[in-house]
Order: C-alpha cells, then sequence, then structure tokens
C-alpha cells in the first residue's frame, strides 16, 4: 500500500443555455428551474450531509443569472408584485387552468418530459396521469373530456418528481403534498410555489456557504458557454480533425475580443454571486487550445481542465506518454502561470453512463476498485491526481432515486479511504505540486478529444455561418454609432448568448428530432433578436429549420445530454 493517499478530484460542472427569450422575457423551456430544484439542490444537500468530502462545482454564469431570474420572479409573483415569465412554472399557480385544446395537449406534453422508469413510474399517482395524457395525445378529441382537476393534478406531481430526493425525504411540504396524492387546490399548488421559491432562493447561497467552510471549491466557464478556441480560430479544429470540412465563414470576426468579453462578464456574474475571484475554470465543454489557456492565465486562472483525449492526443503529437501515469497537473510549453488538469474519462463515463443500471452499492465498490488501482499503478508518481469530471446534472435522473444512495455512498466510502483522498484543485495547488511538461497541445473538447460535436458537419457549418453573419452585422452597427448604453449592452449579452455551445451540440441528424427541434428554434429566435437589437431586418435564412435530427446518439451514450 502506498505511503500517502491519492488525491481525487471530483469536479461537478453546473450549466444550462439561455432559455430566456431577452425580447420578450419569456422563459421557453423549463429546464434551468426544474434542474435547480432537483439537481442542484440535492448535490448541495449530500455535500452538506458528508462534511469530510470535497468536491470542485463549476458554474456557468448564464446559469447563475437565469437562477437567480427565477428566484426573484416567484418571489415577486408570490407577494403580489409580478408575474412568472416561464408558463410550465406559472401554471402551477394559475387560477385558471389551460381551457383549449392546443393549450392543454401542450401541457400534457410537456408534463411527459421526464425519465419513464425513474421519475414516472415509481410514482403511482403521476403513473396513472401519464397514460391518461398519452392516450390524449393520441386522440386530441379526448382532451375536452378532461376536467380541471386532471391538469392541476398533472402539473403538481411534475413538479413533485422533479423536486431532489432530498427535498421529498426532509420537506414537510413536499410529504404533505405527496401523500395527498390527488385532488390538489389552488392552495396546494401555491404551497408548492413556495416551496419552489424557497429552493431557488438559497441555491446559490448553500453553495456559498458550502466554499466558505472549505468543502467545497467553486470554478467557473466562460459567460455563455462558448467554445472558445472556434472564437479565436476555426482552424483550431484542424488539430484532431485533419481536413475537416468547413464552414463558409473563414474566421469568427473579432473572435478574441468576444472571448474577452465572455470571461470578464463571467467573473462579474461570478463574484457578485459567490463574493471572491475564482482560481479554476472549467472552459466550456473542456474544450482547449494554447490561445485559450493563454487568456485564461492573463485573466489569472490558476487551473483549467479539460478532457483525457485531449491529453492522449496532445502526447501522441509530442511522441511521449506511453506507460506514463496520466493522472498528475501538467503545464502547458508557452503558457504561465497556469495548471492543466485533464479528465479521466473512463471513470467519468461509468458515472455518467453506466452505473445507472446497477446497485448504488455495487457502483460504489466498483468505482473505488478502479481508483485503488491507480493508487497502486501510480505509488511512485511525484504528484498523483486522478480527476472525475462531468456534467452535474444530466446523469441523475437516469439513476434511481436522482442518484442519491450512490452519490451518499461514494462521498462517504472517499472521504474515509486510507488509500484515497478527497480533495480539491486550489487545495493541491496549496502544495505547489511537481508537474510535468505538456510541449504540444492538440486543441479539443471533453467529448473524443475533437470539435466534431460543434463543426464539421453541414447542419453545424450553417450555424456558424449564420452566427457570423449575425456577428458582421453587429459590428457594422457599432461601426455606424447605432448602438450605445443600455442598447449596447443588450445586444452585446444577446451576441454572447448567440455564441453559446449548446446550438451547435444538437445540429445534426444523430440527436433526437424533439430536443433537436427545440434548440435550433431558440438559436434562430436568439439570432433574429439579435438584428431586432440592432435594427436590422432578420434576413430570411432564420426562418428556415436549420437541422431536424433524429437519429441515434453517436457512440451509444457518450453524446448523452438531457437539456
Amino acid at each position: 500500500m502506498p505511503a500517502k493517499r491519492l488525491p481525487v478530484v471530483l469536479c461537478w460542472h453546473m450549466h444550462q443555455p439561455q432559455y430566456k427569450d431577452l425580447v420578450s422575457g419569456e422563459y421557453l423551456q423549463p429546464w434551468t428551474y426544474l434542474h435547480a430544484i432537483k439537481d442542484y439542490v440535492d448535490m448541495a444537500a449530500l455535500l452538506e450531509q458528508q462534511p469530510e468530502a470535497r468536491a470542485v462545482v463549476n458554474f456557468a454564469p448564464i446559469l447563475i443569472e437565469q437562477i437567480e431570474d427565477y428566484a426573484a420572479q416567484v418571489r415577486a409573483h408570490l407577494a403580489g408584485e409580478g408575474a412568472v415569465r416561464d408558463p410550465l412554472l406559472a401554471a402551477l399557480d394559475a387560477a385558471a387552468l389551460p381551457t383549449g385544446r392546443e393549450a392543454r395537449l401542450g401541457l400534457i406534453r410537456t408534463c411527459l418530459r421526464a425519465n419513464e422508469a425513474r421519475m414516472i413510474q415509481p410514482f403511482t399517482p403521476l403513473a396513472e396521469l401519464a397514460e391518461l395524457g398519452r392516450f390524449a395525445l393520441d386522440h386530441p378529441h379526448s382532451v375536452d373530456y378532461l376536467a380541471d382537476e386532471y391538469f392541476a393534478d398533472l402539473v403538481v406531481w411534475y413538479h413533485l418528481v422533479w423536486l431532489g430526493e432530498t427535498v421529498r425525504m426532509a420537506e414537510p411540504r413536499a410529504q404533505q403534498l405527496i401523500k395527498k396524492a390527488r385532488a390538489y387546490t389552488l392552495h396546494d399548488r401555491r404551497l408548492l410555489m413556495g416551496l419552489i421559491k424557497d429552493l431557488l432562493e438559497d441555491l446559490l447561497p448553500r453553495y456559498r456557504r458550502l466554499a466558505e467552510r472549505g468543502q467545497v471549491e467553486l470554478a467557473t466557464s466562460p459567460y455563455a458557454h462558448p467554445i472558445v478556441p472556434l472564437l479565436l480560430d476555426l482552424g483550431s479544429a484542424e488539430d484532431a480533425m485533419p481536413g475537416f470540412a468547413r464552414p463558409l465563414l473563414p474566421q469568427y470576426p473579432g473572435g478574441e475580443a468576444r472571448t474577452r468579453w465572455h470571461i470578464e462578464r463571467g467573473l462579474q456574474v461570478f463574484e457578485r454571486a459567490f463574493g471572491h475571484r475564482p482560481a479554476g475554470c472549467w472552459p466550456s465543454e473542456g474544450a482547449v487550445s494554447v490561445a485559450t489557456l493563454k487568456l485564461l492565465a492573463e485573466y489569472g486562472f490558476r487551473w483549467a481542465a479539460s478532457g483525457g483525449t485531449v491529453l492522449g492526443n496532445s502526447q501522441a503529437a509530442a511522441e511521449r506518454g506511453a506507460g506514463e501515469c496520466p493522472h498528475r497537473a501538467y503545464r502547458v510549453q508557452d503558457v504561465e502561470g497556469l495548471h492543466c488538469f485533464f479528465r479521466d474519462d473512463g471513470l467519468s463515463d461509468l458515472i455518467g453512463f453506466t452505473y445507472s443500471d446497477w446497485h448504488g452499492d455495487d457502483a460504489v465498490n466498483n468505482l473505488v476498485h478502479h481508483l485503488e488501482e491507480v493508487a497502486n499503478a501510480c505509488s511512485a508518481e511525484a504528484a498523483p491526481v486522478v480527476s472525475i469530471i462531468m456534467d452535474g446534472e444530466n446523469a441523475w435522473e437516469h439513476y434511481p432515486q436522482n442518484g442519491y444512495h450512490f452519490l451518499r455512498g461514494l462521498y462517504r466510502r472517499l472521504a474515509e479511504h486510507p488509500q484515497l483522498e478527497l480533495t480539491t484543485y486550489a487545495e493541491l495547488l496549496a502544495r505547489a505540486p511537481e508537474a510535468a511538461t505538456l510541449p504540444r497541445l492538440v486543441s479539443g473538447s471533453w467529448v473524443y478529444g475533437t470539435f466534431s460535436t460543434w463543426i464539421g458537419e453541414s447542419d453545424k457549418n450553417r450555424g456558424w455561418d449564420l452566427l457570423g453573419a449575425a456577428k458582421q452585422a453587429f459590428d457594422q452597427a457599432v461601426a455606424q454609432g447605432r448602438l450605445s448604453g443600455e442598447r449596447l449592452a443588450a445586444a452585446e449579452r444577446q451576441l454572447a448568448v448567440c455564441e453559446g455551445s449548446d446550438w451547435f451540440w444538437w445540429f445534426g441528424d444523430y440527436n433526437a428530432a424533439e430536443s433537436v427541434s427545440d434548440f435550433e428554434r431558440l438559436f434562430r429566435l436568439h439570432l433574429a433578436n439579435l438584428y431586432q437589437l440592432i435594427g436590422d431586418e432578420p434576413p430570411e435564412d432564420l426562418t428556415h429549420v436549420l437541422s431536424h435530427g433524429g437519429g441515434a446518439p453517436e457512440h451509444g451514450g457518450a453524446m448523452r445530454r438531457s437539456h
């Protein structure tokens, strides 16, 4: 057994794209607040339950803003001072439930968007409501015979199953509503709305408290989650994708200035929410290049992380790394002051895509066994570290009880293990670890070590061309002096939203048609809003569907991203 414990970093990345129409103020998809009251709440509570555990939690700034906005809206609504601008959340407290056929079918369709095996079937009342709802969707005329009581129960149960497991276990209001099971009144719905308000209001402060007591290191990403290497140089995709099909757009106009805007705005949002400047950054999608890392170092970041395949590609390009332990800190040649850590893709993907079908204890035992093997294999290394990095929201709806038993058991086992040490990157850097030098970095992301998820396919390239044209129109409006003050600030923010990574992720025929449709419509809306804000007529191209989707995810679960 090695004389020292192997440091293990669990890094959970929290992000959602901007679902809000910044012109109308309406949220067009509910995923930010649903993941907030389920996954982000549970992830905080599970750490609170295990004070010896440590984790890194990375918040995308655009997610922080949405959580704050939802909390403010619900608080104002319950105080009689404003409306909730999310149709699903507003339906929870609506005195008049939808009456038209299309509106009722739309609410049913929305309330069936949850994991069938893990979130619907375990709750008999919701399973029965869902069965009626599916019949109505197959026979639309039948929805006319469903009473208002059906829709009240449906919207309550949908929100109950999107509550975190820790909330359902400990919160009397949730338990009261679950026990009642049916025939929910307007008072019941307002009770649930009040619970949601409390969860949203206390969410970011909970993570701040965890950070202040040293249990969590909070990190961030550039503001709207753009693929920074591609903003800086579309040709950087050549590193890992030689000869890739390029968009017509030769380069993204003013990419460095836009990257600096995202970093600076992101830091402002983060510091306002958490009261300190972050030491670390999970670049959006783990997308890195030498130019990206140099910019992060310039802004004072002390560490950044990426995917394990990026490390493998970089070592192969430098004709080194065979037989070396990859679990360590790295410095990239010509990048000063920044340590790089690379995700153990195998271990991270076991949590993300495999263990959801296992018994929680078996999954914990298996992961701990793998970590023990790494500890033994890397025992001679001066400063080894294993990085497990993944989304902090999307996997858990595939687990029983939202991953509660697996995560609770994992934190406990790792915190107590004599051979393993749960830690954070900030704690590691405080020890001044010996870092290996990476003479060359091959640009890439956490997905396959390439940028193929965001560029190189016809629909994705068309998205870049549309974005590039909108940016050129924005630049022209600025040069002509048509934008200033609040209008310029609104246009800059709208442009940032258009530059986010998620739109390009969903384009292509390997994603489910329904999800592709949701995201490509939202992308076109955001672009059209940008043209409106700069005073230009949106081009005809934005009226045409960009991508239809419809296929199965590439490489099985490796591409899973469920809103």
